[in-house]
């Protein structure tokens, strides 16, 4: 009877051995994170990204590519408005593209290292590693960190993040506010470690012109990106993807030369930066007529069809933001002369004193000295300036730039983002 209960004893105490060897610790999920990490050499996800800041939730599909060291490939498409924008870093510097309205802006940046991006795979690793207090649970499949959220934004504070038991690639993640309420949620329909891509798939001018194919051709899989095996992805990437090139198309891509004059309130190719949020009516009326700048013979090719889009697109009327920072008023809508490109100007003063412009400018290509890629939720925004600030992005073929000397960004943000599903009056 005695060696029936030792024996159980000792089965019951491998047991219990075997188990506890199975499970990691928060601490050994995190050295093998850091050693993914310093190994990583290229990666490709594609995922369902919703966003819960307004009314309605919104959602935007993501393909996300990176090569090793700094190569990166960010398509956002929001299938209600059909449109997507891509970031591209490479040895040129980082460019904001619009392929379907043939709009670039091309600026010198360290991004995405001086900023974390919720859908990169180094900034989720970093949230984790960088956060003492990290909390670890688990479920059948998936490590769930539980930490805080370090992106551009007062309004995000935790981030929940799930990753594969398998090999740590990303599965979901949930970015929370002060309230626990999710506003962020970001699906990955798949992720894969090792990916090899065409020599051209963080080419500019590749990219731009995935995004000129007929209404057909667009969603379709990439030919630019291959497992690690080395044969095609057969999940099939999003809108405007590497891979996918223009036949026929009758585009080109403009190119800017160093005589460009730069639109009021961004940077110059010495850096300096122009505008002014207090312009009386008549400067007011000189910035706008700016939007479009005009070219010497550095500048060469044009969008085909462009004067036809312009009589289709025409006037858009005056789009308000819904979100205005405390202690801020909208001062006056000056009129501004019709220069071709509709454009309008909103003047708010009071806590902070700053400027909206929008505008429908013709095809171009902008080449600015230095600037912040700026996630606005859903698109993207160029930051430049240093004392006086300017954001510019685009939505719906409209040009918005806010420019002031007191905004904070994270106000510049939430106005932008309040703007994305606004409609003109």
């Amino acid at each position: 009877m005695r060696r029936i209960s030792w024996m159980l004893a000792m089965v019951m105490c491998v047991t219990l051995l075997l188990a506890g060897c199975g499970k990691k610790s928060a601490d050994d999920v995190v050295k093998d994170l850091s050693d993914v990490v310093s190994d990583l050499n290229s990666y490709h996800g594609t995922a369902l990204m919703t966003l819960h800041t307004g009314d309605t939730p919104q959602e935007y599909k993501v393909d996300i590519s990176y090569r090793k060291p700094s190569y990166y490939r960010i398509a956002m498409t929001n299938e209600k408005k059909d449109v997507t924008q891509i970031v591209l870093r490479n040895d040129e510097g980082v460019f904001v593209l619009t392929p379907s309205l043939n709009k670039s802006f091309r600026f010198k940046s360290d991004w995405p290292n001086n900023q974390g991006q919720v859908y990169l795979y180094e900034t989720l690793v970093r949230s984790i590693i960088g956060d003492a207090s990290r909390q670890l649970a688990t479920d059948d499949k998936s490590y769930v960190f539980d930490v805080a959220a370090n992106y551009n934004s007062h309004a995000l504070v935790r981030q929940k993040i799930w990753l594969s038991k398998n090999n740590y690639a990303p599965t979901q993640v949930q970015v929370s506010d002060a309230n626990a309420k999710v506003v962020v949620d970001l699906k990955f329909d798949q992720f894969a470690f090792d990916t090899k891509f065409d020599k051209d798939s963080f080419d500019m001018e590749r990219n731009m012109a995935s995004g000129k194919t007929s209404a057909g051709s667009e969603g379709s899989p990439s030919s630019g990106a291959v497992d690690s095996s080395g044969l095609p992805d057969s999940s099939g990437t999003l809108e405007g993807t590497t891979g996918v090139t223009s036949s026929g198309s009758g585009q080109e891509q403009g190119t800017v030369g160093n005589d460009v004059q730069q639109p009021s309130g961004e940077a110059k190719s010495d850096g300096a930066v122009t505008g002014d949020t207090s312009k009386p009516e008549a400067a007011a009326n000189a910035e706008a007529q700016q939007q479009t700048p005009s070219t010497a013979d550095g500048a060469t090719g044009t969008s085909a069809g462009t004067d036809a889009a312009e009589a289709v697109l025409g006037e858009f009327g005056l789009i308000e933001p819904s979100y205005t920072p405390a202690g801020v008023q909208i001062k006056d809508t000056p009129e501004l002369e019709d220069n071709g490109t509709h454009a309008v100007m909103l003047r708010y003063s009071g806590t902070y004193n700053y400027t909206i412009v929008e505008a429908r400018p013709k095809d171009r290509a902008v080449a600015l000295s230095a600037g912040e890629l700026v996630d606005i939720g859903g698109s993207f925004a160029v930051l430049t300036g240093s004392e006086q600030q300017t954001m510019t992005w685009m939505n719906d073929g409209i040009e918005f730039r806010i420019t002031s000397a007191d905004l904070p960004v994270s106000e510049m943000i939430q106005i932008a983002a309040s703007i994305q599903d606004q409609s003109g009056k």
